[in-house]
């Protein structure tokens, strides 16, 4: 008994000591450390509210101490926001810390760049006062834009949605007006919800133009209508999601497509770079349209998608000095027969966000359906052309090239003078008669040979000087790879020159 009511008080004392919320602290005395000296924002657009930073305060001491005040320098007119200890605000008093312990301080901003002075947008935060006062910077470029929004229904505040072909969609968004037909380089765009272009405009994308996507975003060419984007090698045009942080910066799925629709014309993309994206390019119609789908390709990379870099359908595509790098399922898929033209392009899929299911360049004639009683169908139509021509098709999987031909239509395809991974280990396709590359379709290739990327796994895909690339193109009227480097004499396969790795 005497044992048990000495654990009784034991255990009392422990409770009531565990439970003590008071402490007594000392003022703090100047010696606050912290895991940063400047907090960076990255970049915002005007009005869009920034992540969340954090900074952490330690105290070193083997005191418990007390900050008298934690401030914003420029006080309730800052854009900035804390929070501090998980109270918001912008002014706080007399925060404890507990000896060589720390705590965070969470920033936020959101800033009209209408009113003010310099995009470089500054405060601090002030720990303590008089002698013993510490800081740490805040830091935000901010960046003025023209917005594109859907509109919405003053009642029932219901977000417009497109109507296509005459039928209502599910799609949030709009149709451009003749006043945003050309997205201009003086400042960035940023498309809310879908901007579609009608039937008989076209959108003129400046030579140095910033187009953002924001979330559930992206682009439409409706029928008769058409796309020119106007880079140059010295002025891409970039085309990536409305997420400026650097921690963003490769992160895929972050907005929609484009998407090229049956009957567009004339459409032409040169000098861009397309990132970021649920699929760069969805070109043509799953169903197979009577309508043409034109597209030109010149020297534009696409970069880290969640699903495709390119999914073409029945569709005609001239593309030379493209790159096509990671994607979720496929980099380029060439669907339901069309008519391809691919010059000098580098396919290299070295995707890493998970399984991938498909090679890095998909060819078919075909699309299996399945109908509302469950009774699967197979649309065929005809492969008119699949030339390949100096081209590259990699990535990190054994198979990164498949034809798979459907019996009913025309499939007609060559590959030349390229180099392609086909590690067939488990034989596969070994009754796949596309695939035997001894036949006539297939000149002067190199299989499985050695690529020498720089850095394929950030989606660099400059060939260095042990590449097997490296004069086995054949002469083409693209005289420039995709830097401008001259390639007349001696071309090497892919979009690029060899260069020398340091």
């Amino acid at each position: 008994m005497r044992y048990l009511l000495l654990f009784i008080v034991s255990f009392s004392l422990i409770a009531i000591s565990s439970c003590r919320k008071d402490f007594s602290t000392t003022p703090s005395f100047g010696k606050l450390e912290f895991s940063k000296d400047t907090v960076f924002l990255d970049t915002i657009f005007t009005n869009i509210g920034s992540a969340t930073y954090n900074l952490k305060v330690y105290n070193r001491s083997n005191k418990d101490i007390s900050i008298p005040s934690i401030q914003l320098e420029n006080g309730m007119m800052s854009n900035y926001r804390l929070n501090v200890d998980g109270i918001a605000g912008k002014e706080f008093n007399e925060i404890s810390i507990l000896a060589n312990d720390s705590m965070y301080v969470f920033v936020e901003t959101t800033i009209d760049f209408s009113t003010i002075s310099d995009p470089l947008y500054t405060d601090r935060i002030l720990f303590d006062n008089g002698m013993n006062q510490q800081d740490v910077d805040l830091v935000t470029l901010v960046q003025d834009a023209n917005f594109i929004f859907p509109g919405r229904d003053p009642l029932t505040l219901e977000i417009d949605k497109l109507t296509i072909d005459g039928e209502p969609t599910s799609i949030q968004g709009r149709f451009l007006e003749d006043s945003e037909l050309v997205f201009s380089n003086t400042k960035p765009t940023v498309i809310y919800g879908y901007a579609a272009v009608p039937s008989g405009k076209t959108l003129t994308v400046d030579a140095g133009a910033k187009i953002h996507f924001h979330d559930n975003s992206g682009l439409i060419i409706d029928d008769n209508a058409s796309l020119k984007v106007n880079g140059t090698i010295s002025e891409k045009v970039v085309f990536e999601g409305d997420r400026l942080e650097n921690s963003f910066s490769n992160v895929p799925g972050q907005w929609g497509v484009i998407l090229i629709r049956p009957g567009s014309i004339d459409n032409n993309i040169q000098h861009a770079i397309i990132k970021n994206g649920l699929a760069g390019l969805l070109v043509g119609d799953a169903l197979g349209s009577d309508k043409d789908t034109k597209l030109t390709l010149e020297n534009t990379e696409i970069y880290n998608h969640g699903a495709y870099g390119i999914w073409a359908r029945d569709s005609e595509i001239i593309a030379y000095n493209l790159v096509i790098g990671s994607a979720g399922f496929a980099s380029l898929a060439t669907t339901i027969g069309g008519e391809y033209n691919f010059i000098h392009c580098t396919f290299a899929n070295y995707w890493s966000r998970g399984i991938r299911q498909l090679p890095a360049v998909l060819v078919n004639n075909y699309q299996d359906n399945t109908d509302e009683n469950g009774q699967e169908t197979r649309f065929v139509k005809d492969l008119v052309s699949a030339n390949f021509t100096n081209c590259i098709f990699d990535g990190n999987s054994n198979i990164e090239f498949v034809l798979s031909k459907a019996e009913g239509s025309d499939f007609n395809y060559a590959i030349v003078n390229s180099m392609l991974t086909f590690n067939d280990t488990n034989g596969a396709f070994v009754n796949n008669a596309e695939l035997d590359f001894t036949n006539p379709n297939y000149q002067n290739n190199i299989i499985n040979g050695v690529l020498h990327f720089r850095n394929p796994q950030e989606n660099d895909f400059m060939i260095g000087q042990d590449s097997d690339a490296i004069d086995k193109a054949s002469s083409t009227l693209y005289n420039l790879d995709l830097l401008g480097i001259d390639r007349s004499i001696n071309p090497d396969i892919g979009a690029y020159q060899h260069i020398i790795f340091e």
